[in-house]
């Protein structure tokens, strides 16, 4: 190892292989039965479809726009370099074509790129854990025409001042260079002058699991110090080339992609996309719901499993909770399957039905909410669990405080990173025909769950 790499450590993994969710659950599924029945003749209200409009911009040629941003890096990169090029654990839409352009690219100027995966303890804090999760995003050795490699080893290069150690991914460290690719958006855990993006990506993704633990233990409300000043210490090594900074719009679309240079990274720069990026996230378009169903969660949606930018819910000791929206229950009804079992962020939900009990692996659920330290306590917490889909909704609204069903301030969605089809209680009408966003797009439809209870389908 060169001089002034530091010394490579090995991170440390929870004893024993990952649980099933379907083996830790059943055992307790039998005392679990004894609430059907509970809220079998509960009315539901009936909804109306609603579509949300954005003005929102798209990038149309995502792979142009990439070479187009990396072209002043042209002259930088000599024949034969090795260079990393970081792979994240959220569900970007055009992740992998950004990888590929980029690695592409590359490699038509004589360097040797690869992929590293950057997403700190994720995909169960293993190598292999790691791979996966970038297969299910298309991000694959064969798509992409370049080795992965994946390992949970960092290099340490020292301590910011009065803070955490600085770790760095072992094969990232040994590169000639590091290109940094990331979605920048608002965090789901902390506000600061930069948020989810690319000095997240360095500091705590290619921090793998023991620099994202040395950050968190400090908690959350210190992320908004320590992200950046990490991150700048990675890029002082002289090993990070820049970022590729990826923004997307309300409707999931890619808006445009950033080149930004080492010293925006965490800096003015970056800051500048994170305002961008704020302006363009979508949100729920009413500021108080009795009952929020979401369909979906998972950590290709969300770090927190739901964007709680979406929901309004923070729920992290010394981390103020947004002023809106407020929602008094919340319903989730699947985990992602491109989360593996990681069901972080269940506990910002009140009711779940049983089957989302039995698609939790829990060894990939506590390390990655052992690791978040304070910010992963609540967030792994199982809300109440009910036998089905319907119960859950029945429950929730029966608790929300409001008497009469037809009054419920009611609204479902597939998943926080798609506000744009909703269904909506008839009780929101009025708001809905006022806004200037929203349009009714059909008839109401009756909340008629099917004979085993699931959602109905979406009309």
């Amino acid at each position: 190892m060169a001089a002034g790499r530091g010394d490579v450590t090995t991170a440390t993994v929870p004893p024993g292989q990952p649980t099933a969710a379907s083996a830790a659950c059943a055992p307790s599924l039998g005392p679990f039965e004894r609430v059907r029945g509970l809220t079998a003749k509960a009315p539901l209200p009936r909804l109306l479809p609603v579509r949300q409009r954005y003005d929102a911009p798209v990038e149309p040629d995502v792979v142009a726009a990439t070479r187009r941003e990396l072209e002043s890096l042209r002259g930088r990169i000599q024949p034969g370099a090795h260079i990393a090029v970081t792979a994240g654990s959220r569900g970007i839409r055009d992740v992998a074509v950004v990888i590929k352009a980029a690695c592409d690219w590359l490699k038509e100027l004589g360097a040797e790129p690869f992929i590293v995966p950057a997403m700190g303890s994720h995909g169960g804090a293993t190598a292999d854990g790691q791979r996966a999760v970038l297969a299910s995003y298309g991000v694959t050795e064969e798509r992409m025409g370049v080795p992965i490699r994946a390992t949970m080893d960092t290099v340490v290069l020292g301590r910011v001042p009065d803070g955490p150690p600085v770790h760095l991914d072992a094969y990232a460290a040994q590169a000639d260079g590091i290109l940094l690719v990331n979605r920048v958006k608002p965090h789901t855990d902390f506000h600061g002058e930069v948020e989810s993006g690319l000095a997240k990506i360095a500091a705590i993704g290619l921090g793998k699991q023991r620099g994202a633990e040395a950050i968190h233990a400090y908690g959350s409300p210190n992320l908004p110090r320590w992200v950046p000043l990490v991150a700048r210490r990675i890029v002082e090594s002289g090993r990070v080339l820049g970022g590729l900074a990826i923004l997307e719009n309300a409707y999931e679309r890619t808006a445009r992609v950033a080149f930004v240079e080492p010293d925006g990274v965490a800096g003015a720069a970056e800051a500048a996309l994170l305002g961008e990026a704020r302006q363009l996230l979508g949100r729920l378009p009413f500021d108080d719901l009795d009952v929020l169903i979401v369909d979906e969660l998972g950590k290709d949606k969300s770090g927190s499993g739901m964007d709680t930018n979406v929901i309004g819910r923070m729920w992290i000791e010394g981390v103020p909770e947004p002023e809106r929206p407020r929602v008094t229950n919340i319903t989730v009804h699947a985990i992602s399957e491109a989360s593996h079992g990681n069901a972080v962020g269940v506990g910002l939900a009140d009711f779940i039905p049983f089957r989302v009990l039995e698609q939790i692996d829990l060894h990939a659920l506590y390390v990655n909410a052992m690791t978040s330290g304070i910010g992963g306590v609540r967030r792994a917490k199982l809300p109440i669990a009910l036998p089905t889909d319907r119960d859950a909704v029945a429950a929730a609204i029966a608790m929300c405080g409001r008497p009469d069903v037809e009054n419920v301030r009611l609204v479902r969605i597939h998943d926080t990173l798609d506000t744009v089809s909703l269904l909506v209680s008839e009780s929101l009408r009025a708001e809905v025909e006022a806004h200037p966003r929203l349009e009714v797009t059909g008839d109401p439809v009756p909340f008629e769950c099917s004979a085993e209870g699931d959602l109905p389908a979406w009309p």
